[in-house]
């Protein structure tokens, strides 16, 4: 750096902690050697919140949250939405990229969850960084359920219009709650201005805030690698991790290799599919709103299903209470019991490199039972297709109920004192 630069820095630096802050987080924060390619997931869920956070802005300049009808005598949410994508120059382009971030935002994230759970990264002394990412999971499904709404499309009115209902079926308090959530007692211009705040600042505020704490948890402890390995318990005479290595500029670049990639497929996809064949924009939503006109069946996004199919398959009333109580109470639980995960699992090791074929099972099942709930949440219900997602429900809650007993009784392979790179 030139003499100028130099004092530049150091007068920023008296100010504020830009060194610091770069020496902790990057340049001497060491990380482990033996970074797979599963490790590419939690930059590009950074950088699809970033995409998300960009070309929300731009659509915020030129979208009307108002259900009214215009002249033409269509909602002006809707024709807005519409204006955005035939008048705005490039609008069609920041409208699908945000659209497809929403699915890719969820692929990279349950891709990023399930890594977790194959090298145990929610074990001691990582458990709170895995809550933080559990609260960053229901955050964003309220942002993209939220965010649905507000095209004011077919599909958005009614998938608002059945979610919000879930919650009268609360007891004493539900019809109040689902009044409050409205903001009326249908879903109607004051649900939409509703969402619209949340979706566009309540709500992200909190997804950063969960995003940053997770970060500095994760920087905090160190990160996991695919053996499991605490590489904080070996270090040279200067501190440094033997089998650690400096996040900048090694894995740096190692993650914009990543980024391309991601890329390549993001953008090949919001130029030539960017529907995705009915699943990230429903051919309903096309479609402006109307009260009147019930679709003939209405599912939710194809990253609610899987939880969609665990409410669905409650059909018997338990205590007196409506079963439709009890699936709202099921498909929370589905979601809230996965931070149950660092108390649940009593393995002697962390990583599925280590663990015993009886574990490496079950994991297979319930990635199939996930998968096929999820399939069967797109679909209208009928007798057979309640008993299979019954069935997948139960595997689903198994998995994480019976972990106590099975991960204990696995047979389990010792871990390596340091990172090996198979």
């Amino acid at each position: 750096m030139t003499t100028k630069s130099q004092q530049l820095l150091n007068w920023v630096d008296e100010r504020f902690p830009l060194t610091s802050t770069w020496k902790a987080h990057l340049s001497e924060y060491y990380a482990p050697k033996n970074f797979n390619f599963w490790y590419f997931f939690g930059s590009l869920a950074l950088l699809v919140l970033v995409i998300q956070i960009l070309t929300g802005i731009f659509l915020v300049m030129h979208y009307k949250p108002d259900a009214s009808l215009n002249a033409s005598g269509i909602p002006v949410a809707f024709a807005s939405v519409e204006y955005i994508m035939r008048e705005v120059p490039g609008g069609w382009l920041i409208r699908y990229l945000h659209s497809t971030g929403a699915s890719a935002f969820f692929i990279v994230v349950y891709l990023h969850m399930f890594r977790g759970l194959l090298y145990g990264s929610y074990r001691k002394p990582r458990e709170l960084i895995w809550i933080f990412g559990t609260l960053i999971f229901l955050a964003l499904m309220a942002e993209a359920f939220m965010g649905y709404l507000l095209p004011w499309g077919q599909m958005s009115f009614w998938g608002a219009q059945v979610i919000v209902n879930l919650f009268s079926a609360i007891p004493v308090i539900g019809p109040d709650l689902s009044v409050v959530i409205r903001g009326d007692f249908v879903v109607s211009d004051a649900t939409l201005n509703r969402f619209f705040s949340f979706h566009v600042i309540a709500v992200p505020l909190v997804l950063i805030g969960l995003v940053l704490a997770h970060i500095v948890a994760l920087h905090e402890v160190g990160s996991n690698n695919p053996d499991g390995v605490e590489i904080k318990k070996k270090k040279d005479a200067n501190g440094i991790p033997l089998d650690g290595i400096p996040f900048h500029p090694y894995y740096t670049v190692k993650d914009i290799v990543g980024v391309v990639g991601f890329l390549i497929f993001f953008t090949a996809i919001v130029f030539f599919a960017p529907e995705g064949g009915g699943y990230f924009l429903e051919y309903n939503n096309f479609v402006p709103a109307d009260p009147l006109r019930t679709p003939l069946h209405i599912a939710p996004v194809w990253y609610f299903t899987p939880f969609y199919s665990i409410l669905r398959a409650v059909t018997y009333p338990l205590f007196g209470i409506d079963a439709k109580f009890w699936g709202v109470v099921a498909m929370g639980a589905a979601v809230v019991i996965i931070a149950f995960l660092p108390w649940l699992d009593r393995s002697p090791v962390k990583s599925i490199r280590y663990k015993g074929g009886l574990f490496k099972g079950i994991l297979a099942v319930f990635i199939v039972a996930f998968f096929i709930l999820g399939y069967l949440g797109v679909l209208p219900p009928t007798p057979g297709r309640t008993l299979v997602a019954q069935i997948c429900s139960v595997i689903y809650f198994a998995f994480f109920l019976a972990m106590p007993w099975y991960s204990k009784l696995d047979k389990c392979k010792p871990e390596p004192d340091r990172v090996t790179f198979k």
